[in-house]
Parts: C-alpha cells; sequence; structure tokens
C-alpha cells in the first residue's frame, strides 16, 4: 500500500499519489465570513479620516479667502478640543490615564510648550516656503495629504500601515499650506489646528470607537455632515462628488467585499508547505 513517506523504498514513483490524497483537501479553513453591518461601521474610521482631510482644506481656504480670522479659528478650536480632553476622560472614567501615568498638569505643560514653539516660530514657517512657486506648493500639499491618507493606522495589520509616517505628512501638508497664508498669525493657527485635527482627533475617535460604539457611529454621521456642510459652501460640485466617494466607501464597497467573499476559493490539503511546530531553539544554544 503506497504510504506519503519518501524515507522507504516503494514499488511506486516519485509523482505517485492515491484515491486517499484528495481526501484531505479543505476550502476555505481560514476565511473570514463578515457580516455587512460589521463592515459598515469599521469602514468608518476611513470615512473620518477622508473628512477630517475635508474640514482641513475647506478651513484652509477659508483663511485664505480672509472669510475666517485666526482669532475665531483659534477660539473655536480652543473650545473643542477642552471639550474633546474632557470627554477623552470621561469615556473610561480615567482608567486609560491611570494606566499611563500621566496627569494633567503634564498634559498642560506639553499643550503650552508647543503652542509657545509654535508661535515663536511662525515667522520662519511663513517665510519658509517663498522661493517655491504656489503651485508646487499645492502640488506637493495633495501629495502629502494622499500620503497620509494611504499610511493612516484604520487598524488593519498591514505592512504599509505607519502611523508616524502619516501624521508627518499631514504636518507637512499643513506647514506648506500655512506658508500661504497672508500673516504669521494665521500660519500659527492654521498649523496647530493641523496637529488638532490630525493628532489628536484620531486619538478620540479610537477610544469613541472602542468604549462606546453607537457614539462613535453618531459622531462619525454628525462629522461627516459638517464636512459636506463645509464643502458644499465652496463647491457644490465638490460638495456631491465628495457625498458619493464617502457612500461608495461606507455602502458599495462593504456590499462589493461580502458578495466576493462568497467566490472564495481557498485549498487547503497535503500539499502545503511543512510547518515545523516543535521549540527549536535548544538548536541555537
Amino acid at each position: 500500500r503506497w504510504q506519503k513517506v519518501l524515507y522507504e523504498r516503494q514499488p511506486f514513483p516519485d509523482n505517485y499519489v492515491d484515491q486517499r490524497f484528495l481526501e484531505e483537501l479543505r476550502k476555505n479553513v481560514h476565511a473570514r465570513r463578515y457580516r455587512y453591518r460589521a463592515v459598515v461601521f469599521q469602514s468608518g474610521a476611513v470615512v473620518q479620516q477622508l473628512c477630517s482631510v475635508c474640514v482641513f482644506v475647506v478651513t484652509w481656504w477659508y483663511m485664505d479667502a480672509g472669510m475666517l480670522s485666526p482669532q475665531g479659528l483659534f477660539g473655536a478650536a480652543l473650545v473643542s478640543s477642552l471639550l474633546g480632553y474632557v470627554l477623552f476622560d470621561a469615556v473610561d472614567g480615567g482608567a486609560g490615564r491611570r494606566a499611563s501615568g500621566r496627569t494633567r498638569w503634564a498634559d498642560l505643560k506639553s499643550t503650552l510648550v508647543f503652542a509657545a514653539f509654535t508661535y515663536g516660530f511662525s515667522p520662519v514657517l511663513k517665510t519658509l516656503t517663498e522661493s517655491i512657486s504656489t503651485d508646487t506648493i499645492y502640488a506637493m500639499s495633495a501629495l502629502m495629504l494622499l500620503g497620509h491618507l494611504i499610511f493612516f493606522d484604520y487598524g488593519a495589520n498591514a505592512a504599509i500601515v505607519s502611523s508616524t509616517l502619516s501624521l508627518n505628512m499631514a504636518i507637512f501638508a499643513s506647514v506648506c499650506l500655512a506658508s500661504r497664508l497672508p500673516r504669521s498669525l494665521h500660519a500659527f493657527v492654521m498649523v496647530t489646528f493641523a496637529m488638532q485635527i490630525f493628532a489628536l482627533w484620531p486619538m478620540l475617535q479610537k477610544k469613541l470607537k472602542a468604549q462606546t460604539p453607537r457614539c462613535y457611529v453618531g459622531v462619525t454621521v454628525l462629522f461627516a455632515l459638517a464636512a459636506l456642510a463645509g464643502l458644499a459652501t465652496v463647491s457644490s460640485v465638490g460638495a456631491v462628488l465628495f457625498t458619493s466617494l464617502l457612500l461608495t466607501i461606507s455602502c458599495l464597497c462593504p456590499y462589493c467585499l461580502i458578495r466576493l467573499q462568497l467566490l472564495k476559493d481557498n485549498i487547503h490539503g497535503p500539499w502545503d508547505e511543512a510547518e515545523i511546530k516543535e521549540d527549536l531553539s535548544r538548536f541555537l544554544m
């Protein structure tokens, strides 16, 4: 009788297999079954980040057009940051803060140091790109924001994910755009606002998603509506296209994923590569 071994001589050719070989065939052993509501919920991270970029660009456009004062934006950002800071602790009752060992006084000192350095270097930021053409600045900013969206941590375990690179690209884009604003105060407020929406806002999103999913869904919907309303005041065509993009990501793409998952046909069997499960660390001593 044929045996699936190579260390014994058998009256069969090396490439011979019998009918029992296909009895070990298994299909879609590790395939995940998705539910539509769960996929739509997970797509909220992509929707929120797209809306963050949209809100940032619209805010910069209002600042550049002189329709929004830096004092007004700074005041609104300060109030929203304080509310978000309180909500960040209230969601889990301060358990995350106690686990990290960080105090409110340390947070206040970090905020003051960042604000002081940014305000002190705002004249440098304003004149940093004077020798570069405006078209080049816009192109670099668009590429950096696109890279920010690509490398952002949406919760997937992939090699392309890099939170540090994503944040640096967003801040670089904000510095480029801020350098085209009229005054140094505008540049300071714009960079500060970029740090709030690209660094602090995602932290609050993740905590809401983990602790209060319903609240996270409500915040996502309200944030998307606010982004669409702001974009509609700038360009109605852009608002329609952006609405189509959000609906495609949050509704159509999850549906396509679930439909394509039915066509998945991964086969597993004795032809798979062997996996060494024995502890071989003793051979490395």
